[in-house]
């Protein structure tokens, strides 16, 4: 029995009435329950996304959006009423008696709250993980409204209050007065298997994962629907999207994007014994980039290396060089807002797993043919010649004359 690590479950029922079919209806353009599915898979802590589905469409979208379905769910637990504890009991039962796991740590990722913030489930692990008494995290927000002055209407038409503290009249106070509360909001709870297994989806001890009020939306209802469209469409919230493969490179570019080792190199390095660095670049570049150059594109390189050969090699080719960038995604996100430069019109060049945030972020995701496999599978365009051996020069040629692309579908 392999015991340890960390399962997502998205729970994709084919039932529902307030809104039919509600999973697979586009959000965005992407099917509901594919961005629970990108919250697993781009989560660094989760080892297996799983949807637990009674329908064979879910379950061939969940595959194709990446997610496993190694079995289906009993149509016994996928009525209206079915809580989720026989749902996830159900899901590491088979875990156990199939596949031989035993994970630590359950998520779950509900896919009627949508719109989640980046980071979210890895930081929901880290927190249960930091607290080894506590039996699960649950993602929360400061209530906009105090259940202190909430109200339960009695059968005589009389009010109660909803909640009695102490005898103190609680609803007739000041706001300012009054306990801060907050209230779940679905984007993700993660729970130790031995919580679950021993009868509770919560246990005893529950951690709170604060999440900014923006991202809050619960979708019940087709004003919920519509609140979350105008949510991904009107607010400048970095949010997880489903990844979707496009149809190339885009029409109008203004701004490329390249990562700098495996990609201007072949990702080998020659080191002295003084410790300098050489590495193999290929001069037909320099040419491309000058062309591309001529079309008014915007070139810069983002590199996680330090090392003066970067800066030396982007001087001799006019490239924008930014060194020692840790954190690409939030690089790259300043950067297009200080151009004034729409996602949609920017390219990213990568061949590592971390670029995949910049490919995921632009219009356009480009790899290179020896790129990382997580990289190929996610690329909207791969490169036929591998980096530093004429990748860079292939793409410019290719935004240059618009000849024929190989692309991922």
């Amino acid at each position: 029995m392999v015991t340890g690590g960390v399962v997502a479950i998205v729970p994709a029922r084919g039932g529902s009435k307030s809104i039919p079919r509600k999973n697979l209806r586009p959000l965005g353009g992407v099917p509901l329950l594919c961005y629970s599915i990108e919250a697993g898979l781009s989560a660094r802590h989760v080892d297996r996304v799983i949807v637990s589905t009674d329908d064979a469409e879910i379950a061939a979208i969940a595959r194709r959006f990446g997610a496993d379905v190694p079995f289906m769910r009993p149509a016994s637990l996928g009525e209206d009423l079915t809580p989720d504890m026989p749902v996830f009991e159900h899901a590491l039962r088979w875990l156990v008696e199939h596949d031989n796991w035993s994970p630590e740590i359950v998520v779950q990722l509900r896919p009627t709250s949508p719109v989640r913030p980046v980071g979210c489930v890895d930081a929901a692990i880290d927190l249960l993980r930091a607290d080894p008494d506590a039996d699960s995290v649950r993602g929360v927000t400061q209530a906009s409204q105090n259940p202190y002055k909430m109200w339960r209407l009695q059968a005589d038409g009389g009010l109660a209050p909803l909640l009695d503290h102490r005898g103190v009249e609680c609803y007739n106070r000041p706001r300012q007065e009054l306990p801060v509360t907050y209230w779940q909001t679905g984007h993700v709870d993660a729970i130790r298997a031995a919580t679950i297994q021993g009868g509770s989806m919560s246990g005893a001890r529950i951690k709170g994962l604060l999440i900014d009020g923006e991202y809050a939306c619960d979708i019940d209802t087709e004003a919920d629907w519509q609140r979350a469209e105008w949510t991904l469409a009107a607010l400048d919230l970095p949010v997880i999207r489903p990844r979707v493969h496009r149809a190339g490179l885009p029409g109008h570019v203004r701004l490329i994007v390249f990562d700098f080792d495996g990609v201007l190199t072949d990702d080998r390095v020659w080191v002295t014994a003084s410790g300098q660095e050489w590495v193999a670049c290929s001069r037909s570049d320099g040419l491309g980039l000058e062309n591309l150059r001529r079309r008014d594109v915007a070139l810069v390189v983002l590199s996680r290396e330090t090392d003066p050969v970067v800066a030396a090699r982007c001087r001799k080719l006019r490239l924008d060089c930014e060194q020692g960038v840790l954190d690409k995604g939030s690089r790259l996100r300043a950067l297009l807002a200080q151009r004034s430069i729409a996602p949609s019109d920017a390219v990213y060049v990568g061949n590592d797993v971390n670029d995949l945030e910049c490919m995921r972020m632009v219009g356009c995701g480009v790899a290179v043919a020896d790129a990382h496999p997580a990289v190929l599978a996610e690329a909207d365009v791969v490169l036929t010649r591998p980096g530093g051996r004429g990748a860079v020069r292939e793409l410019c040629d290719l935004l240059s004359t618009g000849e024929p692309k190989r692309e991922i579908a």
